[in-house]
């Protein structure tokens, strides 16, 4: 069991960046809160007074987060020509086995009983958080590279809806010449680890979803990009993907959407290419977390508004888990 001393009084910390923003929602998109607000500054779990630039006027408070990870021991066994041991490991190798596969079953039910459950009470859906996310990464390569920064925003809107951070990867940056994130910038003592992150943004996205909810986390090319990266990151880490997080690829609904619209032959799906179809401006540096996901926020509503798609629908529809992503691709490499 390890304990971990942690200030969840984000603005504590240079590293946690929140940026306050000016919300606006399409009135005809159903799930989404209807009044526009500004988001401002965001503390979890903690309290104080706050001045500008996020200085704390009283002490922050300070919680142990208990992480415990488990796993089954198995004695070492003997295996000098002896039957018995030779048996006994076999049938520890199989019952190990035999839990894995329930518990794949488990998670995989449940993810089957949440598109179930909206698609026998539409109402349902209104208990759902969606909530646009966006990473920036010092490559491709899902094993080899690391997320250098993360942003979310929440499209209810209102008060502490979007969430951004750095993310130290502890490796060189090769790639600053795309997103203009440096080596120097994110390999910093003050630049959150992503060990040091992940208890941070569970607890973000949890105060985000409603009570009794489920949440759905939006990115463009999520299936082959975003949701890999961050189920890596969470899996080097020791964590898992909750079961109750859902996510959409906002990319084959873009395409859906420009075909309705008449565009044919190759069309340009980039979150660029999509913003200047849609009149969106871009807010800050393309391929910044930030300034894509407030991109995507707006596009998303669009597209989904050119569909006629409601929350219930996008989630019968077009939703997946991190579970069923990985177990595609388990059938595609074994095949």
């Amino acid at each position: 069991m390890r304990k971990v001393a942690m200030c969840f009084s984000l603005l504590q910390f240079p590293r946690y960046r929140i940026h306050a923003l000016a919300n606006s929602w399409w009135e005809t998109f159903p799930i989404l809160n209807r009044r526009a607000g500004i988001t401002s500054s965001f503390k979890v779990l903690g309290s104080g007074n706050y001045g500008p630039q996020g200085r704390q006027y009283r002490r922050y408070s300070r919680q142990i987060i208990t992480m415990k990870t488990e796993g089954r021991k198995k004695d070492s066994l003997s295996s000098k020509g002896n039957i018995k041991d030779e048996i006994l490991e076999e049938a520890l190798s199989t019952n190990l086995n035999t839990h894995k596969s329930s518990v794949a079953d488990v998670e995989r039910t449940q993810v089957l009983d949440i598109r179930k459950m909206i698609a026998e009470n539409k109402e349902l859906a209104k208990l759902v958080s969606f909530i646009v996310f966006d990473i920036e990464t010092t490559g491709f390569s899902r094993t080899e590279d690391r997320i250098i920064e993360i942003a979310l925003q929440d499209l209810a809107g209102g008060k502490n809806s979007t969430f951004q951070t750095l993310v130290n990867p502890k490796c060189y940056v090769p790639n600053s010449h795309v997103h203009g994130i440096s080596t120097h910038m994110v390999n910093k003592p003050d630049v959150p680890r992503m060990e040091e992150l992940i208890p941070i943004l569970l607890q973000y996205i949890k105060s985000r979803q409603k009570p009794g909810g489920f949440v759905v986390l939006i990115a463009h090319n999520a299936r082959n990009f975003d949701v890999p990266f961050l189920a890596g990151e969470f899996s080097r880490c020791s964590y898992k993907i909750p079961p109750d997080w859902l996510f959409v690829d906002s990319l084959p609904l873009a395409r859906e959407a420009m075909k309705s619209k008449g565009f044919k032959g190759a069309l340009k799906l980039s979150l660029q290419a999509l913003g200047e179809t849609f009149k969106i401006p871009l807010k800050g540096s393309a391929h910044r977390a930030l300034a894509d996901v407030q991109m995507l926020s707006l596009i998303f509503q669009k597209i989904t508004f050119e569909l006629k798609l409601s929350g219930s629908s996008i989630i019968e529809k077009y939703s997946f888990s991190d579970l069923e992503l990985r177990n595609s691709k388990k059938k595609k490499s074994s095949s």
